[in-house]
């Protein structure tokens, strides 16, 4: 990509989006095309057909999405699945139509069977039922993969997609009902050591594995891949490595410094019970993480306190 080329970032406030940025600019790359929600509707199929026909986009980055926790993705499936569709449809579709030179799509690792062998690899996709909790935003994103793949092989784009792992870091959100389970922890344990509780109690039983990696890292992969990979398949994007539910939260006591005890609410859904990306495709090609879990947790609470996000 060009320095001076026009980048749309679609989702630029999010977490992803706000690190695609900051990465961007701290190569140099000035000239980025950014709308908030309320400028651009982009579940609106004329808004977004007006914005490429005045923009005129050379690359873009596809971060924009509806996303959530559990709880958000088993009680609102219809926004979930509407949303989410409906943006990245419009999108690839005037993608192709301004013949926008490259796009990169962000899925996500829930797109893969609930029993997947671990760890996953890309070829396991629809090889087995979805995880219930979240399969609207699964179908969706399994739908922008399958429509970056058609665009390509009908019309001759160069639309390519990265499938992230659970993803941590900045502007992440720390909301008790709609986040994921890394800030939510965070918020738990926080409030706990504030408040002076005796214990702090966990969704699930503690056993499931997650694997987690710093957007920065997601950031800094999805550019090198727009400079370096044109292939149809999506790739993995993750560090190869997880935990249990529990020791996160251990990992997540310890760096909070709360001195309780941590109690699990086995009435609540654990999930898939494990999800470890196999990101060997992406490892061949030169790229990987460089964000530890640990260090990364404590530059994301040090970050989150002092910008009062956890009360």
């Amino acid at each position: 990509m060009e320095l001076d080329a026009k980048i749309f970032v679609a989702g630029h406030r999010g977490m992803v989006g706000s690190a695609v940025v900051r990465r961007l600019e701290a190569e140099g790359y000035h000239n980025l095309i950014l709308r908030t929600s309320s400028e651009l509707d982009l579940r609106n199929q004329s808004a977004v057909r007006d914005f490429f026909d005045q923009a005129r986009p050379d690359y873009i980055f596809l971060a924009a999405a509806k996303v959530g926790g559990i709880m958000a993705n088993k009680t609102y499936k219809a926004d979930f699945l509407y949303d989410n569709l409906m943006i990245q449809t419009n999108i690839i579709d005037q993608a192709m139509r301004s013949r926008v030179k490259k796009l990169l799509f962000l899925g996500s690792s829930c797109i893969y069977p609930k029993m997947s062998p671990q760890p996953i690899r890309e070829d396991y996709l629809l090889t087995g039922p979805l995880e219930p909790t979240n399969d609207a935003y699964a179908v969706a994103k399994i739908a922008g993969i399958k429509m970056c793949q058609a665009y390509r092989e009908q019309h001759g784009c160069n639309f390519i997609a990265a499938m992230p792992t659970n993803l941590y870091g900045p502007n992440d959100n720390y909301d008790p009902q709609n986040s994921h389970v890394l800030p939510a922890l965070l918020r738990k344990f926080h409030l706990a050591k504030v408040q002076n509780l005796d214990s702090v109690e966990i969704w699930g039983t503690g056993s499931p594995k997650r694997e987690f990696l710093h957007v920065d890292d997601l950031a800094d992969a999805c550019l090198f891949m727009m400079r370096n990979y044109d292939g149809a398949d999506w790739l993995n994007v993750g560090t190869g490595q997880d935990c249990s539910i529990r020791e996160l939260a251990e990992t997540i006591q310890q760096t909070v410094g709360f001195r309780g005890k941590l109690t699990f609410d086995r009435s609540k859904p654990d999930g898939t019970p494990r999800k470890l990306l196999d990101v060997s495709r992406l490892a061949e090609l030169g790229w990987r993480y460089r964000i530890g879990l640990q260090e990364g947790i404590a530059s994301v609470y040090e970050q989150a306190v002092a910008d009062g996000v956890l009360v």
